[in-house]
């Protein structure tokens, strides 16, 4: 479906559908690939998520992970294979939808939402780094702080892991720190739709502080850690998210002042 620059679409509605379940059917048919590879090699990604617990235990420190449910571990492999299938299905997704939209833009439209597209996965993987790499290892040690020697009058407290609940607490993480990565480009839209500005945003950063700290309580571990180190950077991609749309809105102003002049 090519067209000319600045012309919008025509083509007819059916042939949109047409397109649009192609590409439906053609993701869908890309997160099964991705989802039957997911379990095949459940083992070793599972393993790999484990990481940050075993560098803090040691390699050689005889820990174990249990399930106490005959269907737990299989229940948590099929959950694993799920969540790896829709992280690496994402960027196709996108991918799919820019090219179903694009073509119906005008050339102008198309420069301006394309970096939001591209961003959109780059601010999640960015999220999900921050989470695996820097909060679990600090959150892992924090908890395991807990753990207690027996004594002579006492019971030795030791962490005995679920497979299901840790592979729960590490997808929360991942989730909870990709999605609010995702804020830049959330404002940025509402930018662009009109319904919000820099000024705006502005004059509620110390209610935009409150919200950000109270999600990060809800959406993380009970621990300081977790909140603070999600907190702080989504504060930052706040700020950064004011200085992206002053910038929209000094280069949209100087277009509309430029063309006045010329007519």
């Amino acid at each position: 479906m090519k067209l000319a620059a600045n012309t919008p679409s025509k083509t007819p509605l059916l042939t949109h559908l047409t397109e649009l379940r192609k590409r439906l059917l053609y993701c869908l048919g890309f997160f099964f690939l991705m989802f039957a590879i997911s379990y095949w090699f459940a083992q070793p990604i599972y393993t790999f998520l484990q990481q940050p617990l075993v560098d803090i235990f040691g390699p050689d420190s005889g820990r174990r992970m249990i399930y106490t449910g005959l269907h737990e571990a299989f229940f948590t492999y099929l959950k694993l294979a799920f969540f790896s299938a829709v992280f690496f299905t994402l960027p196709l997704v996108l991918i799919q939808v820019w090219r179903f939209i694009a073509p119906g833009l005008y050339e102008q439209e198309q420069k301006s939402l394309f970096p939001l597209f591209a961003l959109t996965p780059i601010l999640f993987i960015g999220g999900a780094a921050l989470a695996f790499y820097l909060v679990m290892p600090l959150a892992w040690e924090f908890f395991i702080s807990f753990e207690t020697p027996g004594q002579n009058t006492g019971i030795e407290v030791q962490l005995e892991a679920k497979v299901s609940e840790y592979l729960s607490l590490v997808i929360q993480l991942i989730l909870a720190f990709g999605l609010c990565f995702e804020l830049p480009v959330l404002l940025l839209v509402m930018a662009k739709a009109g319904i919000i500005t820099a000024q705006t945003l502005r004059q509620h950063r110390r209610h935009a502080v409150v919200v950000v700290f109270l999600l990060a309580a809800c959406l993380t571990p009970p621990d300081l850690i977790s909140q603070i180190a999600l907190g702080i950077p989504v504060l930052l991609l706040y700020e950064l998210s004011i200085g992206l749309i002053h910038w929209n809105e000094k280069t949209v102003a100087t277009s509309l002042r430029d063309k006045t002049t010329h007519s």
